[in-house]
């Protein structure tokens, strides 16, 4: 009975990280990866499985414990509209898990990530990703935590779209290039702008709560219509960037045109993303589309980079 428990348990911990989410830290590792291939014919799985489980268990750790301080500041009690993709993972609320095994649960995921990134610092020897890393565990920790709470304050969409974005591709970037250049910058943008997007969409069905506990989201800051302004300028803003990865050169053309094919889906998420449905209590079809484009239109960009590779070998 008891080894039952625990296994129900973990399975309890497990779910409370929000796996399905998971990919948002899968994503730029991905691209960022198969960039320095497509630019460097480099590759050790050993650095990209590592980095791989590095991110994905911070990010796990993020999760679980932005559920916890989102319980002491009331932000998740005082939330009547939560969806599958908002809201927290509701296990305080539900009784499924106590705020003490929580937030222990959060740290230990944390320790973990923590201890992987030390692992592939001691290999590489690299004070960069050294930084990056800290830079992604202090980020994630203090998104809801006391005394900074980014999310609390108008900036946690951007600390987000850093560190989900920017600082992943390039961290992945020179795990397997071993260098540091301007090559990873508009890929980077847009993956940035695709968790930015996730981050933003998922705002809209929290604004009441948030609102109540003067968390200063986007949305809450400027309201619905012209939050919603912001997303659809942001989406056109990532096929921007593609398009000058086509005329970049030869080695980005392939990632900005195979990230124009997913406009479509682009299209449906602009015309689901309206103020009217946005503020409609049990709508979540804008969160849904955002959340896949960001999947299929990191993975475009990977495959561009790895077509890219895989041609000029060929050449």
């Amino acid at each position: 009975m008891k080894s039952q428990y625990e296994h129900s348990k973990l399975i309890i911990f497990f779910l409370a990280s929000r796996p399905k989410f998971l990919t948002a830290s899968i994503a730029p590792v991905l691209v960022g990866s198969a960039l320095a291939y497509a630019f460097s014919h480099l590759f050790s799985l050993p650095l990209f499985i590592l980095a791989l489980l590095a991110i994905m268990f911070l990010h796990a750790g993020a999760n679980i414990t932005n559920d916890y301080f989102d319980h002491t500041t009331k932000n998740d009690w005082l939330n009547r509209n939560p969806t599958p993709f908002s809201g927290g993972s509701r296990f305080i609320q539900n009784s499924l898990l106590t705020p003490k095994q929580t937030l222990a649960a959060g740290l230990a995921a944390l320790a973990i990530g923590s201890a992987i990134g030390l692992v592939i610092v001691a290999l590489t020897k690299s004070i960069f990703i050294l930084l990056l890393g800290l830079a992604g565990l202090l980020g994630g920790y203090f998104y809801t935590a006391a005394p900074l709470r980014l999310g609390y304050r108008c900036v946690g969409e951007f600390i987000i779209a850093v560190l989900f974005g920017l600082l992943p591709v390039y961290g992945s970037y020179y795990l397997q290039a071993q260098t540091v250049d301007a090559a990873p910058l508009l890929p980077a943008c847009i993956v940035s702008i695709l968790i930015f997007l996730v981050i933003l969409i998922n705002e809209f069905p929290d604004v009441a709560a948030d609102a109540a506990v003067d968390k200063k989201t986007l949305v809450v800051r400027f309201g619905i219509p012209a939050a919603a302004r912001i997303y659809k300028i942001t989406l056109a803003a990532s096929y921007i960037i593609a398009a000058a990865m086509i005329f970049a050169g030869q080695l980005m053309f392939f990632a900005g045109l195979f990230y124009l094919f997913t406009l479509p889906i682009a299209i449906i998420a602009i015309k689901a993303a309206n103020k009217k449905d946005l503020a409609v209590p049990g709508q979540y079809r804008a969160n849904q589309v955002t959340v896949l484009l960001h999947s299929l239109g990191s993975l475009s960009l990977a495959a561009g980079f790895i077509i890219t590779a895989l041609h000029s070998k060929t050449i």
